[in-house]
């Protein structure tokens, strides 16, 4: 399965480097991101991802429910064998890291089984392995130009920023879900209100009318 998705772009403000090492860096950046996935998990649903890995690549699984419900999923990791690495029930976020034991393909499911009414919208981020250096000669004997470190520089920064984007677009996400899901519960709370004061001030109008009116009262006389 190949989880990529578009790097994040702006105006980082690096034009004073050179076209051959601005590319080098963007590219660099870009394939940081790559395995990030926003979907929906719909209610009695179940998602499964497959990924294949080589024995001894580092692994890191990192996962948060943006909006449903109590923001709660259930997530298991197995490896090729079946046998779960990890698994959490009702999570709202975490991170797994782990070192695979074997060759073979890798699943993680994503279950939203144990709710009847409410979809979430869950988020992933699934790294396999390092990141590639930034200049592949770097295990050179001789020390890297004054550029050259500048751009590594710039590419660590780079990764900070992206890190600390998607947390904050997580976060916005995630608060603007539960302002919605308020207002909406405040908007029927209104309107149940409107609708009971109405009802009471009705019943007190006729309460009050039956005080003030006229009772007509029959004499009957008996004879001696």
């Amino acid at each position: 399965m190949s989880l990529e998705a578009p790097g994040a772009q702006g105006p980082w403000g690096w034009l004073a480097l050179p076209p051959s090492s601005l590319l080098l860096l963007l590219l660099a950046a870009c394939a940081a991101c790559a395995s990030e996935i926003t979907f929906e998990l719909p209610d009695n649903a179940k998602q499964c991802f497959y990924e294949e890995i080589t024995q001894g690549t580092k692994c890191t699984l990192e996962f948060q429910v943006i909006t449903g419900g109590h923001y709660d999923v259930d997530c298991r990791l197995e490896d090729p064998d079946g046998i779960v690495l990890y698994k959490e029930m009702k999570k709202q976020y975490d991170s797994f890291t782990f070192t695979a034991s074997r060759n073979g393909t890798y699943k993680f499911c994503f279950s939203n089984e144990f709710s009847t009414f409410t979809h979430k919208t869950v988020y992933f981020d699934f790294q396999v392995g390092e990141d590639p250096p930034l200049f592949p000669s770097e295990s050179r004997v001789t020390a890297l130009t004054q550029m050259e470190s500048a751009c590594v520089s710039i590419h660590e920064a780079l990764k900070s920023v992206i890190d600390y984007q998607t947390h904050f677009r997580l976060r916005e996400a995630q608060g603007r879900s539960r302002a919605e899901d308020l207002n909406t519960r405040v908007a029927y709370w209104s309107i149940g209100e409107a609708i009971i004061l109405l009802v009471v001030s009705i019943g007190q109008v006729f309460l009050l009318k039956s005080f003030f009116s006229d009772k007509r009262t029959t004499t009957t006389r008996v004879g001696s």
